[in-house]
Formats: structure tokens, sequence, C-alpha cells
């Protein structure tokens, strides 16, 4: 048997404690995108029916949006900001091709703007809503099955500040997963119907 000697530990507890490798994580983050991709397009074609929800974190909020509303999911790259507009209205970001308007959402709700970081992407609308626009979130959570959850009802007698600031017609159920956490059904076809996303002009 050969004898650890210290200059064998010293190695050993410098490969313990080293930085993660770059490579590795990137190939972890394209592998989690590819299984993502594949999952949402099992779901959208009803051959994977128990996932039907995207989980999105904006702000410090859960959101579930529906698969057959949300589109192309991106990292974020330069987005052209466009003079005379809300700031909520981030700008114009290239999307294969196609120029597609980013909206801050969570600024959108009159709250903090969104951090962008390397978790941060954004969130296209699907081509079936006709509206070339996405929502920048602050990390993508996966895929999320409602069906696992407990549905919540939101009464006026509700004073969580959280609940207040998402009272609007865009949120239109709330459930409670299996570790307490809340999470909001975001209806992306009544976000397009609101006026004042529509009015993108400061």
């Amino acid at each position: 048997m050969t004898q650890s000697t210290p200059d064998n530990r010293a190695d050993s507890l410098e490969h313990t404690f080293s930085k993660p490798d770059p490579a590795a994580r990137r190939a972890r983050m394209r592998d989690f995108q590819t299984r993502l991709v594949d999952r949402m397009q099992a779901a959208r074609s009803g051959s994977d029916t128990r996932s039907g929800q995207l989980g999105v974190l904006i702000g410090t909020t859960r959101f579930l949006l529906d698969l057959r509303q949300a589109g192309e999911i991106v990292a974020v790259g330069t987005i052209t900001k466009v003079p005379l507009t809300q700031p909520w209205f981030l700008g114009l970001t290239n999307i294969r091709g196609s120029l597609i308007s980013v909206v801050d959402f969570a600024l959108f709700q009159d709250g903090a703007p969104t951090v962008i970081d390397k978790q941060s992407r954004i969130v296209a609308f699907a081509p079936s809503l006709s509206f070339n626009s996405s929502l920048l979130v602050t990390r993508v959570l996966g895929l999320r099955n409602v069906t696992d959850m407990a549905a919540e009802t939101k009464t006026v007698s509700d004073s969580s500040a959280e609940i207040d600031s998402l009272a609007i017609t865009e949120v239109v159920s709330r459930y409670r997963d299996s570790d307490s956490l809340v999470w909001h059904v975001l209806d992306l076809t009544a976000v397009i119907q609101n006026p004042k996303f529509l009015h993108v002009g400061s």
C-alpha cells in the first residue's frame, strides 16, 4: 500500500478545494438547457402531460408560464435601447435574426429593476401569440407540474406585500409547492392585451 506523504495530501486538498472548471460548468449548463428544451418540446407535443409550465424567477417572485405561450429561451446579449420609451422597456435584441423587444417585467410591475447577471435569461413569447416581445427573467427554474402543487385562493383579506404587488389581471392563479414556495401563473396573452404594456412611449 502506498503511504500518503504530506505532498500527496497537499495535492489532494488542492484538488478538493480548487475552483470549479469553467469548461465543465459551461458543459453542465448546455446539458441543462438541452434537457429543458427536450422536455419543453415533449410537453408542447402532449407526450409529457405532467410538465406543462415553465418556472421562472423574476426579481424575487416565482412565475409559471404556459409552454404554449413561451418561446425561445436565450442568454442576455446585446440590448439596443430605444429613445423616449418607458424604463421597463429595455430595448431590442436579436434572436435568430428577428428583432424582439425586451421588457423588465419586475420593473413593469413597479418593482425593483431586474439585475442582469450570468443566470439571467430572455424568454421570448411564442410565435402563436404574434407579438415580437420577451421578458427578462432573473433565472429559469425549469419545468413545473401544477398537479403536484396546492392551488391557493387569493382573497381581499390577503395583506401580503407580494400578493398585493401582484394584484394584476395577468396573474390568473396561484399555487404552493411541497417546499411552501408560492408560484404565480402568468398569462402572457393577458400581458400583451394590457394597454400599459402596449404603450412603451415615455
